[in-house]
């Protein structure tokens, strides 16, 4: 929801340079609008556009990096160490069973902690503690063949990498975010070519509506950079049903 407020927030002062442009134009004499002066207007909105659209590219190509990387490590906990750790787990034995059902509950605790049903209950990314309680049962196992023994260590090792792999989740979604000083940045060259545009352009109903489209879909372009850096909360979330479909898997 946060994304919202600032793209609107956004929207509003890109239109209000729009309007301040209109605005300063009524105000200026007539020989501050000549055709030379029209052309260097028109250069240097130029320059500015062009530095604009590629730092949005940029930003629109980073922040869909970001998105993909957390979406494909979700995809991968579900069904490469989820899925293999509860099959490897049914290949030790009727002793496993008890590990496999609080592999369940741990699984079922996260889809409520990162995807909860509440809409404005707050997303808690932070894994818990409750991986190293199952390590603890799993260590506690005794195989009693070289069978039991090899799938203990094969399933010892899928646990750490489930537990480095919800810590990676954590950790980059705590630390990719839009630098505030470079949405700062951002903005204010859009808010100067707002005003450039309103200057050169007569305030009319076509021209007012034009620049109300271009503030709204510069404004959305901001907002799904600012979601796909958020890809667990907002419009944008990353989908619930790889780990959904674990745990149909696991209960099974």
């Amino acid at each position: 929801m946060q994304s919202i407020y600032v793209s609107s927030l956004i929207f509003l002062i890109v239109f209000g340079g729009a309007a301040l442009g209109m605005f300063l134009r009524r105000l200026l004499p007539e020989e501050h609008f000549s055709q030379d002066a029209r052309v260097v207007i028109s250069l240097s909105t130029g320059v500015v556009v062009t530095m604009t659209g590629l730092v949005l590219g940029m930003l629109v190509s980073s922040a869909k990096s970001s998105y993909d990387a957390q979406r494909v490590r979700v995809e991968q906990v579900s069904s490469k160490i989820i899925i293999l750790l509860n099959r490897t787990l049914v290949e030790y034995g009727p002793e496993a069973d008890q590990i496999r059902s609080q592999i369940g509950g741990l699984v079922e605790a996260t889809l409520h902690r990162v995807w909860p049903r509440e809409a404005f209950k707050p997303v808690q990314l932070q894994p818990t503690d409750y991986i190293n309680k199952i390590e603890q049962q799993l260590r506690f196992l005794a195989p009693t063949n070289d069978h039991q023994a090899a799938v203990k260590i094969k399933a010892i090792g899928l646990l750490d990498d489930l537990r480095q792999a919800t810590w990676l989740v954590f950790i980059e979604s705590e630390s990719n975010s839009l630098p505030t000083p470079m949405l700062i940045v951002l903005v204010s060259w859009l808010v100067a070519i707002f005003v450039s545009f309103g200057l050169v352009a007569p305030p009319n109903p076509t021209v007012i509506v034009t620049l109300l489209v271009s503030a709204f879909a510069v404004s959305s372009a901001i907002l799904i950079i600012l979601e796909m850096y958020t890809p667990f909360s907002g419009i944008l979330r990353i989908s619930s049903a790889p780990i959904r479909d674990a745990l149909s898997q696991i209960q099974h």
